[in-house]
């Protein structure tokens, strides 16, 4: 495996473990669970952006990844898109490249 594709797996395993940390951590401050996290994405204005940003990046992501689906025929990394809506983006993309990047047999 080459350092590219080990960093780009490096990196969705941090972006699967880092910011889950802080959604577990938070859900069990407050109690609220899953609705209550949802809810905290909207608090602000600012949090409401950021919501918004990820989220249109997340869709891009996915137009991306389903677009060379199409073309490369490469299935397993159909994976890399509920890994970004169930993780996130941090966690969906380099997961992408990573399967992306994968030697062609």
């Amino acid at each position: 495996m080459s350092k590219l594709r080990m960093a780009y797996l490096a990196l969705a395993l941090w972006g699967a473990i880092h910011p889950m940390y802080y959604f577990v951590s938070y859900m069990q401050e407050t109690g609220t669970g899953l609705g209550g996290l949802i809810d905290a994405w909207y608090v602000n204005a600012s949090t409401t952006g950021l919501t918004w940003d990820l989220t249109i990046a997340a869709i891009a992501l996915t137009l991306w990844i389903l677009a060379e689906i199409y073309v490369r025929r490469n299935y397993v990394a159909l994976i890399a898109i509920p890994a970004t809506f169930c993780i996130g983006v941090s966690c969906g993309l380099p997961l992408y490249l990573f399967l992306r990047t994968r030697p062609i047999e």
